[in-house]
């Protein structure tokens, strides 16, 4: 693979943000029939971020996690060639990426959104990945955003202990072919279960015009609805697939892996996965219990904690795999370079 890129690419730095408002299971508990020991023993988590404020949005977090990556690489916005904004929330339908430029004042970027939910980042890390190593791109900030409790049914006890708002950031950037951290890629979709997770868009069953030969009809957006046995199912017979695969197309064994980074969904599923690779229990990086699901940002948000906790070391090699609404799946194999 990488005799037939014209650049190597790497992450060069992190960021992450999180809102200060947190809600516990305790709190929970006062709205729908729950308590923190039902929450713990289904899905890990303790605790999530909510952005209360009404002042902020997607685009505050995007740019916090982004500018912290930016101080990192002591990186001037500037020199940011791309920007892609993988969320599943965007506070503007058309895409919110161009927002995040201005935001962070990266003026010579060109920015658009990327919606693939919890698989969001690494589809993100992987297209920014292609650009780099063709030779387009040398400097790429990749964002993973959401702020599902927009569009939670907080009466929902299925979904509404679940998720969790937050960001993180990735700088992908262009390197020598020899010293290539992204070593490989496998991608994975089946729309045919795509009712099983998604906000639907439903229409209104009166016409928007008065007049009978014209059949327009408006809707809008309903709360996230989500079979979570069916998508329990996928994520723990399909995920360890998908890194198999990828595996053995880099000649790499499971046990010479350092870390796996899965998407922060639910602990069971972390444990489940790292059983059917035979990876043990302390590979796998986590902090569902603090954040919950965070779509898009739950990946990044987790490698930045654990870099910032100095548990990665040089040429490191880490599995990253998401999955989720689409429902889309993908595996991204990557050697830490700094």
């Amino acid at each position: 693979m990488i005799s037939s890129i014209l650049q190597g690419a790497k992450i060069l730095a992190t960021g992450s943000s999180v809102p200060d408002l947190c809600l516990n299971n305790e709190d929970l508990s006062q709205i729908v029939e729950t308590s923190d020991d039902w929450i713990i023993n289904r899905t890990g988590i303790k605790e999530r971020r909510i952005l209360g404020d009404r002042h902020k949005s997607i685009i505050d977090l995007a740019s916090s996690a982004s500018i912290e990556a930016l101080e990192k690489a002591s990186m001037n916005p500037a020199d940011i060639d791309l920007i892609i904004l993988a969320t599943s929330s965007p506070n503007d339908l058309f895409g919110s990426a161009s927002q995040l430029q201005a935001k962070i004042g990266a003026t010579k970027a060109v920015a658009f959104d990327l919606t693939a939910a919890c698989s969001g980042f690494v589809l993100g890390i992987v297209t920014a990945t292609q650009f780099i190593q063709n030779g387009s791109y040398n400097n790429i900030l990749v964002v993973g955003a959401d702020v599902l409790s927009n569009w939670i049914d907080w009466s929902d006890r299925s979904t509404c202990i679940l998720f969790g708002d937050a960001a993180g950031a990735a700088i992908i950037q262009s390197c020598p072919k020899e010293d290539n951290g992204i070593l490989g890629f496998q991608l994975n979709t089946d729309g045919s279960k795509s009712f099983q997770l998604s906000i639907p868009y439903e229409k209104n069953n009166e016409k928007v015009m008065q007049k009978q030969s014209l059949n327009i009809f408006q809707g809008q957006f309903k709360n996230i609805i989500m079979n979570g046995k069916e998508v329990y199912k996928f994520a723990v017979s399909q995920v360890p697939v998908s890194i198999l695969q990828c595996l053995k197309s880099l000649n790499i064994l499971p046990e010479d892996i350092h870390w796996l980074l899965l998407h922060q969904a639910n602990e069971r599923i972390l444990h489940a996965v790292a059983n059917r690779l035979s990876i043990n229990s302390n590979k796998i990086i986590s902090n569902l219990n603090k954040y919950g699901n965070t779509s898009a940002a739950s990946i990044p948000l987790a490698l930045n904690e654990a870099l910032n906790e100095k548990k990665i070391k040089h040429n490191d090699i880490i599995v990253i795999s998401g999955f989720g609404a689409g429902l889309t799946w993908g595996t991204v194999v990557i050697k830490w370079k700094c």
